[in-house]
């Protein structure tokens, strides 16, 4: 449960359940849950994304406060794809808080890296400390493509699942993609991860360039995201 003023009490030890079972809203008889006002937990410790999906959210109504706010631990990521792991995320949430929690998973994946990093994007950013250091990703990126001949593709697309996980269990889940190219060396400090690097099909700048009004119009998350107000709200 939650305290007022206060971050949440311990609660009993549990497994984090994976689950295996996800639709897409309209693949069974079940209606879709609406979400409506209230408190919504933001499932993650990245500051980046968690601002990205407040900006996001600033129209609907509800109150999103994040995982690190309500010192909700981490999860290890077990799933074997983005939608697995976003569940993964959202459902241990919405256990240890009581509240509906809203997850992303996403990474970047490159076609001729076998659409690498993908659902290890950030790890390929860990350092030996445990902190995360994307430039060294980007490179790592950039060196394994160098490996690969100079006529080799740089074809990527980033990818965004979204899980909405109630404290009953309930859950829906989303997902969005942005096609583009790589550029080397980055451009831009704006945004986040692997932003500086990517530029988005028919556009100019990376997303580490774009004011973010402009990424928010057409990147993966927001895709996903038009996705879950169209079936939520």
């Amino acid at each position: 449960m939650l305290r007022r003023g206060g971050p949440v009490a311990p609660a009993p030890a549990r497994p984090h359940r994976l689950r295996r079972d996800l639709r897409r809203p309209g693949e069974s008889d079940r209606p879709v849950r609406t979400l409506g006002p209230g408190k919504l937990v933001i499932a993650s410790h990245n500051e980046g994304k968690v601002r990205e999906i407040r900006d996001l959210l600033g129209p609907y109504g509800v109150e999103p406060v994040s995982a690190a706010e309500l010192d909700l631990p981490e999860p290890d990521e077990i799933g074997v794809n983005f939608i697995e792991n976003a569940d993964l995320k959202a459902r241990q949430a919405a256990d240890l808080s009581g509240l509906p929690a809203l997850s992303d998973d996403s990474g970047l994946c490159v076609e001729a890296l076998g659409d690498r990093p993908g659902i290890f994007s950030a790890r390929w950013a860990e350092a030996e400390d445990g902190s995360r250091d994307f430039f060294r990703a980007m490179q790592r990126v950039e060196d394994e493509l160098a490996a690969l001949g100079p006529d080799v593709s740089r074809d990527a697309h980033f990818v965004c699942a979204l899980a909405l996980v109630w404290p009953d269990g309930e859950s829906e889940w989303f997902e969005g993609r942005v096609e583009g190219t790589l550029v080397w060396p980055p451009r831009g400090s704006r945004g986040f991860g692997y932003d500086p690097m990517f530029l988005p099909l028919g556009g100019e700048q990376t997303f580490g360039e774009m004011d973010p009004a402009d990424k928010h119009r057409i990147s993966h998350r927001a895709n996903a995201f038009r996705k879950l107000v169209a079936a939520l709200f």
